[in-house]
């Protein structure tokens, strides 16, 4: 590349140091005189070595982009990728469980954000396309970069831009050893007996160089074991209290939380390098991991007895009557592993062109288990009100503290049963004469029913993705006036996605079985009994912990399988298969134009995409149960044409104005894309004897789309970006995205009897559908006359398909803003101080009104740091305003979020023993590290914005000690 640079030796040197990745950076400064053979080298090492490489790596690069960088091979100051990340301009981190997981880029959620390993495609593990990035250790990493505007030889890429990550080469960086322990305390502490509030990581990894130099071997070891605590407040929604006309909570949802994370990570890379002309790189990345816990509290109906106002609409005071608490006990249990191997041949055919193939296998699985095991006072229907309790409240917009209680003691293990207190089994109507009952309920209202018999419930989910490719390439380096170089290449992708989203409802040994035996509960066996646990922080004192995933282990419970009773579930077990083939070529140009050196590369992408699904509907037919053989197909075929443009103007010297141009796609959401779906009924007369579908009809459907196109965007980018410094510059950048196509939900008036949708397919079973009239009466929109045995048929058989659709249109704009200063260049005092702090404002607007996923309106990221002589301190904050998110609801299904903002304040001091004179010490780094260190909650919100749910996590320590030779 021809165009000036800033610094032009010490550039040099921090290119040299950057691809060395040695215990440190060598710098060399211009003297005043200009004399560039009398060169100083000063040896720079931490942030501000981390600090250079990314300004180096983004400085160079021709497209807009953000950078970052390793002080070392294993040395990124935190737990996982996607913590650093999360502090670049642009970017933001979201929460789950606690630690840092998902990134939006400039707004758009990981989902629409390309995400590559040293240019290799990422698979993901959840329902959808986005990388879960805290299941990438930084101990494996030596930096990232992230392209805001778009490439062609890019060829995994998304609306929000790419996210390369990157691992080092063995023949790149010198030879080292490197041994890394820690040691994690949270500090919330766990509320839960059979939990704890430390952890601990370590790794081990080392890269070699053999046969002169010409055979490299890295490999690396990680290992995890990481807790979170977490307290959750939630309720079910408010509704107002006429008499004192203040809200209360219709539903409360009070847990104790705590999660084990263990991962294991193992990374080899070998490479092969006989002369300049040939590269060879194989590489192999495994990773599983087991993210284990439980979630324990009460999970009940609120019913008011009285309330006292307060100061606001939901500031009260009151008295819960007739609780009847659910003591929820609800294990997790996530077991995941991710493989994939490759390999990366570079040769060059002579002084001009040269070839680039890679080759790449990849596979990920998961199964999610997610258990929920009843205990309370007894089960539904066997006590009256005056054996249920009270309890006094008061009440907030942030949740409710109980002040007493009376009538409830549930830290007694024996007064507590293992049974389901609340009738929550009304999906186990087709299995009616299983559960038919002899046995009167105490309280009244007839016999026990199957809507008795529900005592707990286990979500089973499995997810398993594979994940071809092949990508080959030929260029050129040219020396011509304008052209630098040319590639043109071809990338084929074949990729399957699936699920299998499974159930079964848990009933206790103890229910009354026709004539029953007179028992209809028990107390928690002896041999599930853990201690107590402690939910006193929110006035419910100490209650009875139990193993709630040994009675599905061990046959306890009696399992019915919910993938025969819920259409939903089997609505939503599918396949994706999608094979995408991409030709592009690229020129990159490099020519000065009145005085100005401008450079930069165009280039053309054309995206040929084959995708289909294949799954089931979700239909009960005449047994009562979903009929296994409703299956559904579907797919399309489409060729997208992507042109790019970077262009680069040196404006001054270490001064550019950069300016991007594209048009850009990310793939439709996967749980979007499935051919799935499920039919619903309802069986209600009034609602059956309706003619008019558009007033009133008992018919809905729901189903995927297999045929939807990518999100697509046309975008433009401008940026100034002015260096000062070898870690210091600063930069503002305006983007503009105009949306063409987003996905949104539409409706579809279909006949149940040919759904032309789904190939003409009948939903109509008269034995099903048609109902029985129970007692005379009027029934319907006409107050029709029925007798008692009257069978009655659906009046009508149109009614409302709902699925995903492609045609809405949007805008975002935004403006980021950068500075990273090192304060000696304010005076010499201040050597060693320094920031990097950056702001984006992002405007967004899809024309139904609807939010994007991941978008806030403001995103900030300020570090500070203190680094001189090996001894250094860096506090880093983030903060981010509210945005819309989707997480995994109930049934194993994604449901969408509305998360409040949140401010993240972490810190760290460490010292580096090779600044010592300790020789022996040389190599040894020890650090602690602190994050969350201001208690950030974490808070959902309603549509109408009041509070449904906050989870308190704490802050957490960590002690390391890294020690390089």
């Amino acid at each position: 590349m021809k165009h000036s640079t800033l610094f032009r030796p010490a550039l040099l040197s921090l290119a040299v140091a950057a691809a060395t990745a040695g215990s440190g950076t060598v710098l060399a400064q211009e003297s005043k005189a200009q004399d560039n053979s009398n060169l100083e080298e000063v040896m720079v090492t931490g942030i501000r070595a981390s600090l250079m490489r990314a300004q180096s790596m983004k400085m160079e690069n021709t497209s807009i982009s953000e950078a970052l960088a390793a002080e070392d091979i294993g040395k990124l100051p935190d737990s996982s990728i996607a913590e650093s990340l999360a502090r670049l301009p642009g970017l933001a981190g979201e929460r789950r469980g606690g630690r840092v997981s998902g990134i939006s880029v400039r707004g758009f959620k990981e989902d629409f954000v390309g995400t590559t390993l040293n240019g290799r495609e990422l698979l993901g593990i959840g329902d959808n396309r986005g990388a879960e990035y805290d299941l990438y250790p930084s101990e494996i990493m030596s930096g990232a970069v992230i392209y805001k505007s778009a490439e062609a030889k890019l060829t995994t890429t998304g609306i929000g831009g790419t996210v390369d990550l990157r691992t080092a080469r063995p023949l790149d960086v010198s030879p080292t050893v490197t041994i890394n322990g820690s040691y994690e305390l949270n500090s919330q502490g766990s509320d839960n007996p059979e939990f704890d509030d430390n952890g601990s990581r370590y790794a081990i990894g080392f890269s070699q160089k053999f046969a002169d130099d010409t055979i490299g071997l890295a490999m690396a070891y990680a290992s995890t074991e990481s807790p979170t605590n977490q307290r959750k407040y939630g309720v079910w929604g408010y509704s107002e209290d006429e008499d004192s006309g203040r809200f209360a909570p219709t539903g409360l949802d009070i847990m104790a939380i705590s999660s084990v994370l263990e991962r294991d990570t193992v990374s080899a890379i070998f490479q092969y390098r006989p002369n300049e002309d040939l590269d060879i790189v194989i590489d192999a990345l495994d990773i599983d991991y087991k993210d284990y816990g439980v979630i324990r509290g009460f999970i009940e109906p609120f019913s008011i007895g009285t309330i006292t106002a307060g100061s606001g609409p939901f500031d009260a005071t009151g008295t819960q009557v007739n609780a009847n608490p659910v003591l929820r006990t609800d294990p997790k249990e996530i077991l995941g592993d991710l493989q994939t191997v490759g390999l990366n041949l570079k040769y060059k055919l002579n002084d001009v062109w040269s070839i680039h193939l890679d080759v790449a296998d990849s596979e990920s699985s998961k199964t999610d288990t997610r258990g929920e095991s009843y205990a309370g006072l007894g089960r539904s229907g066997s006590l009256t009100n005056s054996q249920l309790g009270s309890r006094d409240f008061v009440m907030s917009q942030g949740g409710v503290f109980f002040t007493g209680i009376s009538g409830m003691d549930f830290s007694d293990f024996d007064a507590i049963k293992l049974t389901g207190p609340q009738g929550w089994g009304g999906s186990l109507a087709a299995e009616a004469d299983v559960f038919a009952s002899n046995v009167q309920k105490a309280a009244g209202g007839g016999v026990y029913t199957y809507e008795n018999a529900q005592d707990g419930f286990l979500n089973s989910g499995r997810f398993d993705e594979s994940l071809t490719t092949v990508k080959f390439e030929v260029a050129a380096e040219l020396d011509t006036n304008f052209l630098t170089g040319v590639t043109l290449g071809a990338y084929y992708s074949d990729r399957e996605k699936s699920k299998v989203n499974d159930g079964f409802f848990a009933t206790s040994p103890t229910y009354p079985y026709g004539n029953g035996t007179g028992v209809v509960d028990e107390v928690i066996p002896e041999k599930y009994r853990l201690g107590l646990a402690d939910l006193t922080w929110a006035g419910l004192g100490m209650v009875v912990a139990y193993d709630g995933y040994a009675p599905y282990k061990d046959g306890y419970y009696y399992q019915t399988s919910a993938a025969t009773l819920e259409p939903d579930r089997l609505g939503d077990t599918y396949i994706i298969n999608e094979k995408v083939t991409t030709f592009y070529v690229q020129g990159d140009f490099n020519t000065d134009v009145n005085g100005f050196n401008v450079f930069g590369n165009a280039g053309l992408q054309v995206v040929d995409t084959d995708q289909s699904s294949s799954g089931y509907i979700g239909l009960v037919d005449e047994t009562f149960s979903v009929d296994p053989n409703r299956t559904a197909e579907g797919g399309a075929s489409y060729t997208k044409v992507l042109p790019s443009l970077n262009l680069s103007v040196e404006v001054a010297e270490s001064q550019f104005v950069r300016f991007g141009a594209s048009k850009t796609i990310s793939r439709a959401r996967i749980d979007q894309m499935k051919a799935s779906g499920f039919v619903k009924y309802d069986q209600n007369i009034d609602i059956l004897l309706s003619e008019d579908y558009t007033a009133e009809t008992p018919w809905s459907k729901f189903q995927g789309a297999p045929t939807l196109r990518p999100f697509e965007s046309n975008n433009l980018d401008l940026a100034y970006e002015k260096y000062f410094a070898e870690d210091g510059y600063v930069s503002v950048s305006y983007f503009y995205k105009d949306l063409v196509n987003w996905t949104r939900e539409g409706q579809t008036v279909i006949d149940f009897t040919n759904d032309a949708t789904n190939g003409g397919a009948n939903y109509y079973i008269p034995a099903f559908h048609n109902k029985t009239v129970q007692t005379d009466g009027t029934y319907g929109p006409n107050d029709v006359f029925l007798t008692a045995g009257t069978v009655v048929a659906p009046a009508q058989f149109q009614g409302y398909s709902s699925s995903f659709e492609d045609g809405l249109k949007g805008k975002v704009d935004g403006w980021e803003l950068t500075a990273n200063v090192p304060l000696s260049l304010v005076s010499d005092m201040l050597d060693g101080f320094g920031f990097a702090a950056s702001g984006s404002f992002i405007d967004a607007k899809l024309d139904d009104g609807s939010a994007i996923p991941g978008q806030s309106d403001e995103v900030y990221s300020l570090t500070v740091y203190y680094a001189v002589n090996g001894f250094e301190v860096r506090v880093a904050g983030t903060d981010r305003s509210d945005f819309l998110t989707y997480q995994r609801g109930g049934s194993n299904k994604i449901e969408n979020a509305n998360r409040k903002g949140v401010q993240l304040i972490d810190a760290q001091i460490s010292y580096d023993f090779s600044e010592s004179s300790i020789t022996y010490l040389n190599g040894l780094r020890v650090s602690l590290q602190g994050t969350n260190l201001t208690d950030e909650d974490e808070e959902d919100v309603g549509e109408d914005g009041i509070v449904s749910a906050r989870r308190e996590f704490g802050p957490t320590y960590m002690v390391n000690v890294n020690y390089s030779f």
